[in-house]
């Protein structure tokens, strides 16, 4: 058939991958930069020059014309700065193509243009991409054509992280050298490395693009900041898993199809929980090889969507009252000869090693709760955690029975001497086979969860790069199992030190330890009694990145410097007076120029109805007078809260860039843009559908 794929044989087909990598560099050079990969030696720039050639060879009969330095800025997006492969003319008007080492290793974007958090001043514009070799290059073939995309950290002249890809790339290297240490304790000679693996669950929303275009708050913002709930939503449950429809069904197909070509091991897909929510899960990968996948997914899902006619939404919370959207965040750390830490085995009581890794897990969450939950902290975020369909805004950690079991009789005897078994999950049909059942069930509610051989971070939102989450991660991991070490090195007594530390941590920390119902409100007591964190929005929240303990922690392993701490707070506190001031004056804009128009035309209808029924007979109008009453009551108090609205707007402009504008924008503008929703959804619940100036929720929702 026509639109038959062979999997194995496109997989990869776009990247320079080890393969490619195999079959075009000689052999010397091939295990010069293998080394380089593994053991983070300095490449030769002779080395470089032979690669960039054959790199530019491979993309060039892949058609690329261009080259980028593909990077990460903190934006949340990436960036790239296309050079063709041109050189200048010759003599005779004929050009050369080339593309030297240095031009591999380094590119120079102007670092002025991103947010710097005050590392770097308007005029000072230099700033630096340099190539991530552990991250394998890629052609994107799309309509500029096609593009060698050569994956990079990118920092300033005077060497400060201006990305998410540095401090997550010296995050590894922190956890990989104390989980070696703790490996070595326990006897173990052969694995060379340690790395986290990362598999990311996307989560995001289609809309046919018309209607998107239509809605000028979702061409703003990202977001709905109008709308009442249509007859059905999510009620019946009945999208989540169900029946892929034909259009969406063919828009998979053409990004799995992409994203194999680009070496994304995309896997598994299906509808989510709200109409018109859909999900892609990839294949572990390392860390920051899958903070770049994941970047490639949400670069193809808008891509590949707009060729299908439709809009890919990203935003956390783009319909109030509706299922958002986040990015299980799963996370382990595995040998380079493929041993899981976090594998309990079949008798998890019994594997020492797996459970002073895991009580060391539980130790670096308790301790920095706060930097976990800053780490998903976002604008639309404040939307989703908490509302009770995404995870709390508290951090816990969800282990299941078997484990907590296994923890309890730690804490309380000093030993586990037993595990609970799974069994036989009995089906009552003859005709079905018995299942064999998990020993521990699984919470949705919980935001780090353990799930069998990982942890699942819930709390990322769907638009978010992974690196800030798995940042933090790996370095209070790192910072646990550096001090667990220290602790047995001074010990004459491996055994006995071991299992110290282990009763101490979970004894110490085993109030992170949550495995009920997240969403309750009897949880967000229970957690402050239990002292934990409570930061319920985003400002609350970035205050955790300049605490003592945060630069002391990210400084001991050269994750962070203070200057950058503090200039990412800053950035922080910018993105969310910014985001909050662009949602402001769209909600300005919609509602005095789309909304109160349409509305006001509404009434004059309603007025010239009654006015030509009264003259015509003495029929009852009261209906007509009652919709009148009604409509002019909401039109007003939604004048007043524009009013109001723009007034907030106008005092914030002249506040104190930083923490002080960002707190007055969550503190006056927040509630403020909630008081002109109110009424404004209560119109579009009178107002003639054929007058009311935008698609509602049920045209996006429910006509894709």
């Amino acid at each position: 058939m026509s639109d038959y794929i062979n999997v194995s044989k496109i997989f990869g087909e776009n990247v320079f991958n080890d393969t490619a990598m195999q079959e075009r560099l000689p052999k010397k050079v091939y295990k010069e930069l293998k080394q380089t990969i593994e053991e983070g030696k300095e490449l030769d720039p002779e080395i470089a020059d032979v690669i960039a050639h054959e790199m530019k060879e491979w993309a060039i009969e892949k058609g690329a014309t261009h080259y980028t330095h593909w990077f990460q800025p903190l934006t949340g997006t990436t960036a790239e700065k296309h050079d063709s492969f041109i050189t200048a003319p010759m003599s005779n008007g004929k050009v050369l193509m080339s593309f030297s080492g240095k031009e591999l290793i380094k590119g120079e974007p102007d670092a002025s243009s991103f947010p710097s958090g005050g590392l770097r001043a308007t005029f000072e514009a230099r700033g630096y991409t340099a190539w991530d070799c552990t991250s394998p290059a890629f052609v994107r073939q799309d309509a500029a054509g096609a593009t060698l995309c050569i994956p990079t950290a990118f920092c300033s002249y005077t060497g400060e992280a201006l990305d998410q890809k540095t401090p997550l790339l010296r995050s590894m290297e922190a956890i990989n050298v104390q989980a070696l240490r703790l490996l070595r304790l326990f006897g173990n000679t052969t694995s060379k490395r340690v790395t986290p693996s990362v598999g990311p669950e996307q989560e995001y929303f289609l809309v046919d693009a018309e209607k998107f275009r239509q809605r000028k708050d979702l061409v703003y913002t990202g977001r709905t900041l109008f709308g009442a709930p249509p007859a059905k939503g999510q009620e019946l449950d009945d999208h989540y898993f169900g029946t892929i429809r034909q259009r969406i069904a063919a828009f998979m197909k053409d990004v799995n199809e992409e994203l194999w070509k680009l070496g994304v091991s995309s896997k598994t897909q299906h509808n989510e929980v709200a109409p018109a929510q859909h999900e892609l899960a990839p294949i572990y990968a390392p860390a920051n090889v899958a903070v770049d996948h994941n970047q490639i997914i949400m670069q193809t899902l808008k891509r590949i969507a707009s060729q299908h006619g439709m809009k890919c939404l990203l935003h956390e919370k783009p319909f109030a009252g509706v299922n958002g959207s986040g990015k299980h965040n799963n996370w382990s750390l595995t040998t380079d000869d493929g041993i899981n830490l976090l594998d309990p085995g079949k008798t998890p009581h019994e594997n020492i090693q797996f459970l002073l890794v895991l009580t060391c897990i539980l130790k670096a969450v308790d301790t920095h709760a706060d930097l976990l939950r800053e780490s998903a902290s976002d604008v639309g975020n404040d939307h989703r955690l908490g509302a009770h369909e995404a995870p709390p805004a508290v951090i816990s950690v969800f282990l299941g029975e078997q484990l907590e079991d296994v923890m309890e009789q730690l804490i309380s005897t000093g030993e586990a001497t037993h595990s609970i078994k799974g069994g036989k999950l009995r089906t009552g049909v003859r005709t079905l086979p018995d299942l064999a059942k998990d020993a521990t069930d699984r919470n949705r509610t919980s935001p780090f969860a353990f799930t069998g051989n990982k942890f699942e971070f819930r709390m990322v939102g769907s638009r978010d790069s992974v690196g800030p989450a798995n940042t933090v991660i790996n370095t209070i991991v790192a910072e646990a199992f550096k001090e667990a070490c220290d602790e047995i090195e001074k010990s004459d007594n491996f055994a006995e030190a071991v299992h110290d530390l282990i009763k101490k941590y979970a004894s110490d920390h085993y109030r992170i330890v949550f495995n009920g119902n997240g969403y309750s409100e009897a949880w967000i007591e229970e957690a402050k009694r239990r002292g934990l964190p409570v930061i319920n929005s985003m400002v609350e929240a970035i205050p955790a990145l300049t605490t003592d303990k945060a630069i002391r922690l990210f400084g001991e392993f050269g994750v962070f410097t203070e200057a950058e701490l503090r200039s990412r707070a800053e950035i922080q506190y910018e993105a969310y007076a910014k985001t909050i001031n662009i949602e402001v004056k769209a909600m300005l804009n919609i509602a005095s120029k789309q909304i109160i128009p349409a509305v006001i035309k509404y009434t004059k209808s309603l007025a010239d109805s009654i006015n030509a029924v009264r003259a015509a007979c003495d029929a009852d109008i009261s209906v007509q007078e009652d919709l009148l009453r009604e409509t002019s009551r909401l039109l007003r108090e939604a004048k007043t809260a524009l009013v109001r609205l723009n007034e907030i707007e106008q005092e914030a402009i002249n506040m104190e860039e930083g923490a002080v504008r960002a707190n007055f924008y969550h503190d006056k503008a927040v509630p403020a843009m909630e008081a002109l929703r109110r009424p404004v959804d209560e119109l579009e619940m009178i107002v003639d559908k054929s007058v009311w100036p935008m698609p509602s929720y049920g045209d996006l929702l429910f006509e894709v």
